[in-house]
């Protein structure tokens, strides 16, 4: 069963520790948080200097690290050995050697990021019985404003659904990058007003909380033609702020839910959330929607998007600027 996060920071503050961390995946943030932690809080400050060491994978090699992991502390109970950038070593197969008779008094910390290992592997399969292997996929669009909630909650701190879907739309899947964002807008928060807004983003983010995809998802679903033609007006105008490709990208991941939506048969609340993987707070906006664009519009608006898609990318159409293209397109989307 793979371990979690939160039950390796629950051990490590409980002083249980593994004798090798393999930390990989697609998503630095938990395998940078792990590694932090046990550089930071597993030795004393007076306990460090002999007895923790600190590799890069484009500078050393296994040997020399296989080698310092077999040493013994000096006046500690544990050494740490922390390789960081690990998936630049050469030959990491060959940490087998070591993973199969770890020294328990020294705790190995292998940060491997943005790759995995193949599990079929002896050394994973080692990894599992003699130490332990964590893997950090990175997160789907879908699944980052449940994070971004997640989070602030953490923080003792509530934000509009609205506000996450911005912060996403924004920001990406790069979690890092997300929590910088919403470290910045915590501390400009109101005092006793914990509750992250559009406006607040908008303010502090630089990001327009009436021109982005997310409202231009609105204004198209709802058909309010003067909103989406001042949104489609505003990307043209800043077209490197406002690339057509995520624009359709937008509307595509959009209208395709939507065709989810028609053929569900349970609309409930609940179970709409789970098949759109959507915030329960946005269901009645699909809701909406559907009475607007019946399954035969919602797929003639997907084909006219996937056309679109080809002509911005040269297929079909190579003398259109991307902003009249979007006009267009979201002329003919509104008319359907």
């Amino acid at each position: 069963m793979a371990v979690t996060y939160e039950e390796i920071i629950s051990d490590l503050k409980k002083r249980i520790f593994k004798p090798v961390y393999f930390l990989a995946g697609e998503e630095p943030f938990y395998i940078d948080l792990i590694t932090d932690y046990i550089e930071e809080h597993v030795l004393e400050e007076a306990e460090k200097s002999f007895n923790q060491a600190l590799f890069y994978g484009e500078d050393t090699s296994i040997t020399s690290i296989i080698e310092t992991s077999r040493r013994f502390p000096m006046m500690s109970t544990h050494q740490v050995v922390i390789v960081k950038e690990a998936q630049s070593l050469k030959k990491i197969e060959d940490l087998l050697f070591y993973v199969e008779k770890p020294l328990l008094s020294t705790i190995l910390v292998i940060n491997y990021k943005y790759k995995v290992l193949d599990k079929r592997t002896k050394l994973c399969k080692t990894l599992d019985s003699q130490g332990l292997y964590f893997e950090s996929p990175r997160l789907r669009d879908y699944q980052v404003p449940a994070w971004i909630e997640k989070y602030l909650m953490t923080q003792g701190i509530k934000a509009d659904p609205g506000a996450c879907a911005l912060l996403t739309e924004f920001l990406g899947t790069d979690l890092h990058k997300i929590v910088n964002e919403l470290n910045k807008l915590i501390i400009t928060l109101p005092e006793g007003k914990p509750v992250i807004t559009a406006s607040l983003i908008e303010k502090n983010i630089g990001i327009s909380k009436d021109y982005n995809n997310f409202e231009l998802q609105k204004a198209v679903g709802e058909k309010n033609i003067l909103k989406a033609n001042m949104i489609v007006h505003h990307f043209a105008n800043n077209p490197k702020d406002n690339p057509i490709t995520l624009s359709i990208a937008s509307l595509f991941s959009y209208f395709s839910k939507l065709l989810t939506y028609h053929y569900l048969n349970d609309k409930s609340k609940n179970n709409v959330a789970a098949a759109l993987k959507v915030n329960p707070y946005f269901v009645r906006d699909y809701e909406s929607v559907a009475s607007k664009y019946d399954v035969t519009k919602t797929i003639q608006v997907i084909s006219l998007l996937r056309t679109y898609d080809m002509k911005s990318k040269g297929f079909g159409d190579v003398s259109s600027e991307p902003g009249d293209l979007l006009k267009e397109l979201v002329f003919k989307i509104l008319h359907i």
